[in-house]
């Protein structure tokens, strides 16, 4: 039976009515589950499967501000819904997800109703407020050739990784052609080889 640990936080008999009027969705891969500017309808909730939200700026370049996968709450849906303003990044599902919708008025009843369900909602927004302050740090004092080492080095154990530059590019947050050249300076040293759509990382990429 699919379910949500957030909805587990509910009184008994609110937590059943809250169910009674779900249903999971499924979302096949590159769906866009909502866009900038577009209003919130009400609280996705992750069953499984995985969703990136991103943002992309006047240069047309974007970057990754989170991920969500089983249990996760969107947090961009959470500010939303109490602020009732719109959408400032989209969101695009990369792995076949399933969801459950929340719809607004059910949302508001829920918080008015439940304080442990209130609690749980906080604690993830704040969580991942930290997270993305941590992210805006890294984006505005580190320099970029030391952000993609980073990022290289947390995962230089796979032996290769399936990714484009372009896809990498968003995962920074900068351009294709910064990434494409940083890439090609390291495998210029002999640290990783380019493939097609794959980064290859050799024995000396540690060193």
């Amino acid at each position: 039976m699919l379910h949500h640990s957030i909805l587990e936080t509910l009184p008994e008999g609110l937590r059943g009515d809250a169910l009674s009027g779900l249903q999971p969705l499924r979302f096949e891969q590159g769906k866009i589950l909502f866009r900038a500017g577009d209003p919130c309808q009400g609280l996705p909730l992750v069953l499984n499967g995985s969703v990136k939200v991103q943002m992309t700026g006047l240069s047309g370049n974007s970057i990754v501000l989170y991920r969500m996968g089983a249990d996760d709450i969107c947090t961009l849906s959470i500010g939303c819904l109490m602020t009732g303003g719109s959408f400032r990044a989209e969101a695009v599902v990369e792995d076949e997800a399933q969801l459950f919708m929340v719809p607004r008025g059910l949302f508001d009843r829920l918080m008015d109703q439940s304080a442990d369900f209130r609690l749980g909602i906080m604690e993830s927004y704040g969580r991942r407020l930290n997270d993305l302050m941590l992210l805006v740090e890294e984006v505005a004092f580190r320099r970029m050739d030391e952000r993609l080492l980073h990022w290289l080095e947390a995962r230089a154990g796979q032996g290769a990784i399936t990714i484009t530059h372009q896809e990498l590019a968003v995962e920074l947050g900068t351009a294709r052609e910064v990434v494409s050249r940083l890439l090609k300076e390291l495998e210029r040293k002999g640290r990783l080889r380019l493939a097609r759509g794959k980064i290859e990382f050799t024995g000396s990429f540690a060193g």
